[in-house]
């Protein structure tokens, strides 16, 4: 029997922080205090299908045990600061059914060159300057050949969560660098139901009835 799974795009979740550094220094002549602030800190988190960079990445359906999926995950700086920038990626696997599964046979093949792993994200190693995009973290997902018939028709999704922050005036190194996005998002605002407003019934008028 063919065994087939689901890989499901990227969940982008993209975070990205505006920040102003202010850097304060002495000169022989007096003692002064200067405030720089830093350009705007934007960034785009970028996947694509093919080498060429010309498909974006879609979702994927019929995938088999032993394949290759090509998936590119980037992120261009679109702003007009400098940014350090870190991404978290996290796997899950569900069933048919929707119950969790092992992630271990979907596997991602890392740059550990260009990337530091440390305490659960990907540092992108340098500054990342305007206009400029990163090395690819990973340019593939591949499913092992052992997954079993408990995979089938299985849902895999691989969640990335894109993080940016300044990087004038604020340490030598990405694991150095302060003031990092929280990796709590915003709840949705709940709408309030609309309420109904009572209306009064009019009041039932007679009718008058003629004498015989």
């Amino acid at each position: 029997m063919k065994r087939k799974l689901l890989i499901l795009s990227l969940l982008v979740i993209l975070a990205a922080l505006t920040a102003a550094g202010t850097l304060a220094y002495y000169t022989d002549s007096a003692r002064t205090h200067n405030v720089i602030t830093s350009g705007k800190v934007n960034i785009a988190l970028l996947e694509w299908a093919d080498e060429e960079r010309t498909k974006p990445f879609k979702d994927k359906q019929g995938v088999m045990p032993g394949t290759k999926v090509t998936k590119i995950v980037e992120v261009k700086n679109t702003g007009t600061g400098a940014a350090f920038v870190r991404l978290r990626v996290e796997t899950e696997v569900l069933s048919a059914e929707g119950q969790k599964m092992g992630s271990k046979h979907v596997r991602l093949d890392f740059n550990q060159t260009d990337w530091i792993h440390r305490d659960g994200y990907y540092y992108y190693a340098r500054s990342l300057q305007p206009g400029e995009t990163t090395e690819p973290l990973f340019n593939a997902v591949t499913f092992a050949a052992e997954m079993g018939n408990t995979y089938q028709n299985a849902t895999a999704h691989v969640k990335v969560t894109a993080y940016a922050v300044q990087s004038a005036n604020n340490g030598d190194d990405p694991l150095n660098a302060e003031g990092w996005p929280s990796d709590a998002l915003p709840e949705p605002t709940a709408v309030p139901e609309p309420t109904a407003v009572p209306t009064t019934p009019p009041e039932p008028t007679a009718v008058p009835t003629e004498e015989p």
